[in-house]
């Protein structure tokens, strides 16, 4: 872990391009040393490889130890952070993975976010402290199976995957569809209703167990990077010792969803961010009528544009982090951070695609991955529709959901 070593000099931090007005200022020089360690990191060993793998809808299983050893994962848990840190510090490496690629911040966000957090809330002490080590060293690779083929935003009610226990064991059967890592994960989290009480509960499934098959879903268009997979639950025996002790119905998961929703609006923003990059350095460099683009009134006003909507998002997003350490944050505030976040980054990875012209379709110039990644960043983790029932039902008071 020579990325990250508390031991080695201190790396120099440089805030991102997108953040204009230098919220990077708020984290301490620790975070910001490791910041700086991890985008070293990612710029030499990823940033190369992306576009390849984007291309081809491959995922780099190489990185996946170089990611945990520079230090992506497990800041959040006492069991795995290497020093004391805050929510903002968390999503400013959510910023460094996204701003280099979707894809790559998803597999985090999965690994990292939906099942970490599912450990870190939801699992016993001794759940804790037998996975939460391994997911944060890349030795157990994990997936996270909530979403069904005919249930996403009613998941808490539509939950179709059943769990029966049978003395020792849980029985699993059902479908789980858009699961993402499925394919190249060791384990599985499995929601399931369960038979007897009709609670939502939580499994720890391993991926070999019988029973268990996860089918990639090809030509998807958007985070190619990530291996989604249709998953298969027929008749898969679970140990009851696996059965994660604090996930006994849909709030639980929530709690979870409450903290990795308001992930994915850090991630929203360092897509913006990463798109913005990339056109901003374009427009320097392309020249028309005899002088670089970045001269002309019509780039700068796309430029400023996306700037706009980005330093908004970040502010919005690092408020959100600031409450969660000061637990006050509710759902209401992740899901209006995610609600923004992502619409306003739909709107700068176009700008920032339109400033390309032509170009801006070509793989090779980038701009075309964060503007094709931005629209299942926009879908997942809750659309933006529900997202606004919300924060909505909290405004009103009033259910609006069906």
């Amino acid at each position: 872990m020579a990325h990250t070593s508390t031991t080695d000099a201190p790396a120099k931090y440089t805030p991102v391009v997108g953040d204009f007005y230098d919220f990077s200022s708020l984290l301490s020089e620790q975070e910001r040393s490791h910041l700086a360690a991890l985008r070293e990191y990612l710029e030499r060993e990823v940033r190369p490889i992306v576009t390849e793998h984007w291309v081809n809808a491959t995922f780099p299983r190489e990185l996946v130890r170089g990611l945990a050893d520079a230090g992506a994962t497990g800041f959040a848990w006492p069991e795995t952070r290497r020093f004391e840190n805050s929510a903002v510090f968390r999503g400013f490496i959510t910023i460094e993975l996204g701003r280099i690629d979707a894809s790559v911040a998803t597999y985090i966000g999965v690994q990292n976010g939906l099942v970490m957090g599912t450990l870190g809330v939801c699992g016993s002490e001794a759940q804790r402290a037998e996975w939460l080590p391994k997911l944060n060293s890349g030795e157990v690779v994990s997936a996270f199976g909530l979403t069904e083929p005919l249930s996403g935003s009613d998941s808490a009610q539509g939950l179709r995957t059943t769990a029966k226990r049978e003395g020792d064991h849980w029985v699993l059967n059902g479908r789980k569809r858009w699961i993402g890592n499925a394919t190249i994960s060791d384990i599985t989290i499995i929601w399931a209703k369960d038979a007897d009480d009709g609670n939502v509960k939580g499994f720890i499934v391993p991926n070999d167990t019988p029973g268990f098959t996860a089918t990639k879903i090809e030509n998807k268009q958007s985070l190619r990077i990530v291996q989604n997979a249709d998953i298969v639950l027929d008749n898969v025996r679970v140990p009851h010792e696996l059965k994660l002790e604090h996930a006994n119905s849909f709030k639980d998961t929530a709690k979870v969803l409450r903290l990795t929703r308001a992930e994915v609006a850090w991630g929203a923003v360092a897509n913006a961010i990463g798109a913005y990059e990339v056109a901003l350095e374009y427009a320097r460099e392309r020249e028309q009528f005899g002088k670089p683009i970045a001269g002309h009134q019509l780039v700068q006003d796309l430029l400023a544009k996306s700037l706009g909507n980005i330093t908004a998002s970040l502010a919005m997003c690092v408020r959100v982090s600031q409450m969660l350490d000061e637990g006050t944050q509710r759902d209401e505030h992740s899901a209006l951070a995610k609600a923004y976040a992502t619409a306003r980054m739909r709107e700068t990875v176009a700008w920032c695609r339109e400033l390309f012209g032509g170009n801006g379709i070509v793989s090779e110039y980038d701009v075309v991955r964060f503007f094709a990644d931005a629209e299942a960043l926009y879908s997942y983790e809750g659309t933006r529709e529900m997202n606004t029932l919300i924060v909505g039902r909290a405004i009103t008071g009033h259910a609006a959901f069906v």
